[in-house]
């Protein structure tokens, strides 16, 4: 199944931008790294999978990220939102070919704890991401560290400049201290805090 467009910038970028991720919910954080992003790619596609292969769904349903994400990213007219059924770089990588006519360069946004998961990933075969770094790149952003990638796949990763109080936030902490009645609401959006509110039932 193809990807499943709810916003799509205008016009045909060079160089896509994807960012993957359950948005559970959005933070500060991704949204710093698509902006950061911009200054490389013409437009970031933020991609909420329909599964995913290391975590399942709970809090937030589908359709509550969809309304949360549409809300933090209106302002900006380079982002997209799209839904994949798949949960794969390599997955999501052939999805956005299929639906960008121009076969953009494609750069995959993450953190480096992301990072270091999807390079580590057990694909079953060896030399797999490797070969898997021919069809796309990686925008990497610190996250409690620099990412330091293997020397054979350096040269298709990049660093991505992002403030540095920007990577202990995460929505796995979002989620904590709401369950907690701690402070939240500086570490998501300032335009999805009332959905936040609604949604986590705080």
């Amino acid at each position: 199944m193809p990807l499943e467009f709810f916003r799509r910038a205008a016009g045909q970028p060079d160089r896509l931008g994807i960012l993957p991720a359950a948005f559970n919910p959005p933070t500060r954080a991704h949204l710093a790294l698509a902006h950061s992003a911009l200054a490389t790619v013409d437009e970031v596609l933020f991609v909420l999978p329909r599964g995913f292969p290391h975590k399942s769904y709970e809090d937030a349903t589908f359709d509550q990220r969809v309304q949360m994400l549409m809300a933090a990213t209106a302002s900006e007219p380079r982002y997209s939102i799209a839904a994949s059924d798949r949960g794969l770089f390599v997955e999501i990588a052939a999805e956005c070919r299929e639906a960008y006519a121009k076969s953009p360069q494609l750069l995959f946004i993450c953190g480096r704890d992301a990072a270091e998961r999807i390079v580590a990933w057990d694909y079953g075969e060896p030399d797999a991401f490797r070969r898997m770094l021919d069809q796309f790149g990686l925008l990497v952003a610190a996250r409690h560290g620099e990412y330091e990638p293997p020397p054979e796949i350096r040269d298709r990763v990049h660093a991505l400049d992002v403030p540095c109080e920007i990577g202990a936030i995460s929505a796995t902490e979002v989620r904590d201290r709401l369950r907690r009645g701690a402070p939240w609401e500086h570490l998501v959006p300032v335009e999805i805090v009332p959905l936040v509110r609604d949604i986590y039932r705080v």
